[in-house]
């Protein structure tokens, strides 16, 4: 296994020999399931997708991808694992700032078949962007087993967490009413508190993200929007 940040190409006889206890712990692995840390993907068709799984998972709690398992749990492997890595290693050469950290491991199954396993550690550098062109970068976050492009406020709580400083706030007649909300619903989305405030988006999401900040909020990103919720119960 190797800690790896920029493009190397591997050859396929360096992968060493079928080791059954290597497979056993496999096996075990893939038996969980897909999840908050663990990522199937069958081929590396779409390298532009696989590092955005790469980058959800640094930017969130870090995770496994593994590269020749099916979604149902299958393991067929791949047969040109050196091509594999390659293609994932220029993919996020090209489209991923900053660099993750992560480490590359060829499994073998067979002579000709393999697996590839990427663990990403949860990163210092959040976030992490996908860097589609000048005018388009998105961060991408994981959620139970999905990996969710964030809002802008998940993407600026994630910066903003980076610099480790005490968030202060007001707890003016906004937030009492969104206090008392909570106390009741238990959860509620930017819009809704935008309209049970009265403010402007803008100030409704400023007040949100600071509230995330200070530890009083916690938010649950969801490909239909974020939802908010008190950070230690009702």
């Amino acid at each position: 296994m190797k800690m790896m940040m920029m493009p190397m190409r591997m050859k396929q006889h360096e992968a060493g020999h079928v080791n059954a206890a290597n497979l056993q712990t496999l096996r075990k692995l893939v038996s969980r399931g897909e999840g908050a840390t663990l990522e199937f993907k069958r081929k590396a068709t779409y390298p532009e997708k696989i590092i955005g799984e790469m980058a959800a998972f640094a930017n969130t709690q870090g995770g496994v991808l593994l590269i020749g398992v099916s979604d149902d749990g299958t393991i067929p492997g791949v047969k040109f694992p050196d091509e594999e890595s390659f293609v994932i290693h220029a993919a996020l050469k090209k489209y991923c700032r900053p660099a993750i950290q992560f480490a590359e491991q060829i499994i073998p199954l067979s002579e000709n078949r393999f697996i590839l396993s990427y663990e990403i550690f949860p990163s210092d550098r959040k976030p992490h962007y996908i860097v589609h062109n000048k005018d388009r970068r998105d961060v991408f976050v994981r959620v139970d087993d999905k990996s969710i492009k964030a809002s802008r406020e998940v993407e600026e709580i994630i910066r903003r967490r980076q610099r480790a400083k005490d968030i202060k706030f007001t707890y003016g007649e906004h937030e009492k009413m969104l206090m008392q909300h909570l106390s009741t619903v238990g959860f509620i989305t930017l819009k809704e508190f935008a309209e049970l405030s009265k403010l402007r988006r803008y100030y409704a999401s400023r007040k949100l993200i600071l509230l995330v900040l200070a530890n009083v909020l916690r938010v649950t990103p969801g490909e239909k929007g974020d939802v908010y919720s008190l950070a230690f119960g009702g």
